[in-house]
């Protein structure tokens, strides 16, 4: 699959010009995608793997990525972290949600609390929502003003560039969903009981706004993408398709480190001899 055709391109950006379902550039059918998902976990595990060993013996050194997870309520955060994520050792990952900021949270530079959870050398990061908040939701509810929200485009680019040059790679994806698609999925949490408390009566409110979020996605989108912190648009109709495709970049982004297995800070050879002659019960 041809990830770069996901890939925002320099310039304005029309969303309306982007797939919200089918499977684009995957000939196979759900239980393909499935097989697929399973090919990559197994290269996914090998890599963080190699990538939480660094960690351990290049220490701050070491390098790390962090995925954010962007989209209107039901594109499917939450199950993209769950499928996802779920492939990968817990011990070497970080994720982070952000809600409506906390009042201690307010009383600080909209990015204070972001900068605490980003993945720490040898690990994987993933945000579940994120500071993109802050210029998407704050645009279109007016939560800031119009001169604020400007500075923060430029605070966000700033705040990435400096994870970037500390070893941080970054992905950013946009999971792209119809409004029809969203109303399906939200009649269907209010059909079983069992998913209730996944709904909220704002997503309904949202809905009415969503010509204005689409608006401020194309705006943040063309303001925050760049070389070293890609936005990437991805069909979230299909949820086998949408976690294949995340996980696939998730993938790359693990081998364009070109991670090697440390060296052993010992000899392998003494260390066997010490074993094999070695008896606890004598």
């Amino acid at each position: 699959m041809d990830l770069s055709s996901f890939r925002v391109q320099p310039g304005p950006v029309d969303l309306t010009s982007h797939p919200t379902s089918g499977s684009p550039g995957f000939d196979g059918d759900k239980a393909a995608g499935k097989d697929a998902l399973a090919a990559v976990a197994e290269e996914l595990a090998d890599l963080q793997e190699r990538l939480v060993a660094t960690g351990r013996s290049a220490g701050d050194d070491a390098p790390s990525v962090l995925l954010v997870l962007q989209g209107m309520d039901t594109s499917g955060k939450g199950g993209t972290v769950r499928k996802v994520f779920g492939l990968l050792d817990p011990q070497g990952v970080r994720v982070a949600s952000f809600g409506a900021p906390t009042p201690e949270e307010l009383a600080q530079d909209f990015l204070w609390r972001v900068a605490r959870t980003v993945p720490g050398p040898g690990q994987v990061g993933v945000f579940d929502r994120s500071h993109y908040e802050d210029v998407l939701v704050a645009r279109v509810r007016s939560l800031a003003s119009p001169e604020e929200v400007e500075r923060r485009y430029g605070a966000i680019n700033d705040f990435e560039a400096g994870l970037r040059a500390g070893g941080t790679r970054i992905v950013k994806v946009l999971l792209h969903i119809s409004p029809d698609e969203q109303k399906e999925r939200l009649l269907a949490r209010l059909d079983d009981p069992t998913k209730h408390w996944k709904f909220s009566p704002a997503d309904i409110d949202d809905r009415a706004l969503w010509a204005d979020y689409q608006r401020a996605y194309e705006i943040a989108l063309e303001r925050t993408h760049s070389e070293d912190a890609p936005w990437y648009v991805v069909p979230a109709g299909s949820k086998w398709y949408r976690n294949l495709v995340v996980a696939q970049l998730l993938r790359d982004e693990l081998r364009a480190l070109d991670l090697r297995w440390p060296a052993a800070s010992f000899d392998p050879d003494e260390q066997r001899r010490r074993l094999t002659e070695q008896d606890p019960l004598a």
